[in-house]
């Protein structure tokens, strides 16, 4: 990735008032692109808000055409078909280098990898401590200034 300004999520698998959160992200993320000038879009891809996330930015994608949607994948042996599964969906598909075999820790650790790359960062989490999203958030909260 280059010194263009990136954004990434982190949300719950199951969500409420997607309509409502769907609004909001269109108006935070409009801004950010028109006002702050983000380009990259950064994704696990797993849960409803992840899903979400993805579908603003990518109607987004048809005004704003250089908009980069990037797919972290937590496992080099998915990128094959990942690459296959959604090559119409992400502009790039990046694989960190993570020495972790087991896979919720994998997920633990591409989650750190992905706030770490980014300047800003989306979160819909509840102070649930088991949940990877949490975890997530309060990982951001240590070492991110921006985070909504």
């Amino acid at each position: 990735m280059n010194n263009e300004k990136s954004c990434a999520f982190f949300g719950h698998r199951k969500i409420d008032n997607s309509k409502n959160i769907k609004e909001q992200l269109m108006y935070i993320l409009e801004n950010l692109i028109k006002n702050q000038g983000y380009r990259i879009f950064l994704f696990g891809g797993f849960g409803d808000f992840d899903k979400l996330c993805h579908e603003v930015v990518s109607a987004l994608k048809l005004k704003y055409t250089y908009l980069k949607r990037i797919y972290f994948l937590t496992d080099v042996r998915f990128l094959s078909k990942s690459i296959n599964n959604k090559k119409n969906e992400y502009e790039e598909f990046v694989y960190p280098d993570l020495k972790y075999d087991y896979w919720y820790t994998r997920i633990y650790f591409r989650n750190c990898e992905i706030i770490n790359r980014s300047d800003f960062v989306i979160f819909y989490a509840n102070k649930i401590e088991t949940s990877g999203a949490y975890k997530a958030l309060k990982y951001a909260k240590k070492n991110k200034e921006k985070i909504l």
